[in-house]
């Protein structure tokens, strides 16, 4: 008995719009990551960049794929027809624009939300409410079109291939584009707001060509123009405004929203990275106005007695180097993000041409460094907490080589020693008592921690620091850090490692603290409350 033909499922495509699909499916793949990245980096300033906020964008995107594709297969089922595809995808980036100008009152409304939770909770929230949407209605183009595209059972293969291939070029494509492209050199909301543009302009050329005869052209002009302005407005809205602080500089980059806000009257500069004040400069006299930076820089030289070698890793806005560097020292310093060095020079009174400047991850400098150091200043920053990379057993054994007999490493730091509040603290502590022979812990008032360790002799306060130079408004606090000397329950922690290092989970309670504190003190004041 001979088969039969299998029955065709659809007409046959003209080949200008079988074309038009197939471009259609790469932008919406590369949009997907796009949005996928970006969200993740305009909640940032809000809910921090630990893994829970990573892990609420991954797990969002991933449940609204995974509607998105039931929705666009049970969509195609009842009707072919592409225009309400296309309008779904019209919504999507109208949601997106529109995402520009919410993505502050939302994430503060989360964060109040989630008060007596976690922010953890309250960064998954925002993703939802965010990003849920626009991200499930793009899903639907996948199993939509494979439907439309296949004019016969046999070649449904060769569809699903094609167009599986195509989509996931175009998520590559738009993983390198914001990634190496788009992040560094535009704001967020920029980003978003053309990203959104890309989406309506695609639909437009649908809608206004093929689909023309089964759609209203003047509605989808009135839903371009409204996510369009909805764009336009948020990006408007994302300009800094304050009553005395001016924004002298804003700048994005691939680890953060980096700003210079300063006072109208006054040379007094302010550095912050995704809302988090890194440093505070009087340009009138050239010093840090910041307690920590004296605190590394004299802690390096209380605790030995020669400094002709120092490796910084971590370059802030180069005032701890720079320090280091007029006083006669060689310096090397590691820094991962480019960005913070023309910001440096051109607010901050950097030099580089003093230092030794590598642009790299600190960790990997170390690994492959051959020369030694009379003392290590790690001051380095991910957001609110440092890089759970460089606190590990393997990290410190790698400083201690590079270190001479006698030499100290520094670490900057924010820890809690109230039990229950410590496994950050006495995981660090035990983790360097593991490499090191001699652990100190000094404290400053405001939260930060300084913990000085080194292999060899005990650890004793060799000098005092020199305080005069220290401006009035950081003297008391240095010397407290200086007179404040901490213990903690090696109990209370463990010894981080390479292959286990779960401080980022533990410790989450101090850091949802530190940021939820640092989210609520930028939110722009209520106008009700005026």
């Amino acid at each position: 008995m001979k088969n039969s033909a299998a029955p065709k499922s659809t007409a046959v495509l003209p080949p200008g719009l079988r074309r038009y699909l197939y471009f259609t499916a790469a932008v919406t793949g590369a949009v997907v990551m796009i949005v996928e990245i970006l969200g993740a980096k305009m909640l940032s300033p809000y809910v921090g960049t630990s893994h829970f906020v990573w892990t609420a964008q991954i797990a969002v995107t991933l449940v609204a794929l995974a509607c998105g594709y039931y929705a666009g297969g049970w969509l195609v089922s009842r009707s072919p027809s592409l225009n309400p595809l296309y309008w779904a995808v019209l919504v999507a980036a109208a949601y997106l624009a529109g995402t520009v100008r919410l993505c502050e009152p939302v994430a503060y409304w989360c964060l109040d939300l989630s008060r007596d939770g976690s922010l953890a909770v309250g960064s998954l929230l925002a993703s939802a409410l965010l990003f849920f949407v626009p991200l499930a209605l793009l899903a639907m183009v996948g199993p939509f079109f494979i439907q439309v595209l296949t004019s016969t059972v046999a070649g449904v293969g060769g569809n699903v291939g094609r167009l599986t291939a195509i989509s996931t070029l175009g998520s590559f494509s738009g993983t390198i584009l914001i990634g190496y492209f788009l992040v560094p050199f535009l704001p967020n909301s920029q980003t978003m707001f053309l990203t959104a543009l890309l989406l309506m302009l695609v639909c437009a050329g649908y809608l206004l060509g093929w689909g023309r005869k089964d759609s209203t052209p003047g509605l989808a002009a009135l839903v371009l123009l409204a996510g369009a302005g909805a764009g336009v407005a948020g990006v408007e809205h994302d300009r800094f405004q304050h009553a005395i602080l001016v924004e002298r500089f804003r700048g994005n980059s691939n680890f953060g929203r980096l700003q210079v806000l300063g006072y109208k009257d006054s040379r007094q500069l302010y550095y912050l990275n995704d809302f988090l004040c890194q440093n505070t400069y009087d340009a009138a006299t050239g010093k840090s106005l910041s307690m920590f930076t004296y605190a590394l820089h004299d802690f390096a030289r209380a605790y030995t007695t020669n400094l002709a070698d120092v490796l910084c890793i971590g370059l802030g806005v180069g005032v701890v180097p720079m320090e280091f560097a007029r006083e006669g020292v060689r310096v090397d310093v590691v820094e991962i993000n480019p960005a913070v060095v023309p910001v440096a020079q051109q607010f901050f009174d950097l030099q580089p041409e003093q230092l030794h400047l590598v642009i790299g991850d600190g960790r990997y400098f170390v690994n492959r460094c051959q020369k030694q150091y009379d003392a290590v200043v790690l001051d380095a920053f991910l957001g609110d907490s440092n890089p759970s990379h460089l606190m590990t057993r393997e990290a410190f054994a790698g400083v201690r080589r590079v270190l001479r007999p006698g030499g100290v490493l520094v670490i900057n730091c924010f820890g809690k020693f109230a039990a229950g509040q410590d496994y950050f603290t006495a995981s660090l502590d035990k983790t360097l008592r593991a490499v090191f022979s001699s652990v100190v812990i000094h404290a400053a008032p405001q939260g930060n921690t300084f913990f000085v360790a080194r292999d060899g002799s005990e650890l004793k306060l060799l000098r005092a620091p020199d305080l005069d130079r220290v401006p009035p408004i950081a003297r008391s606090q240095v010397k407290s850090a200086f007179d404040t000397l901490h213990s903690v329950d090696s109990q209370h922690g463990r010894v981080l490692t390479d292959d286990f290092n779960p401080v980022d989970f533990f410790d989450a309670a101090n850091r949802e603290a530190t940021r939820r504190s640092l989210a609520i003190s930028m939110k722009p004041p209520d106008p009700g409350d005026r």
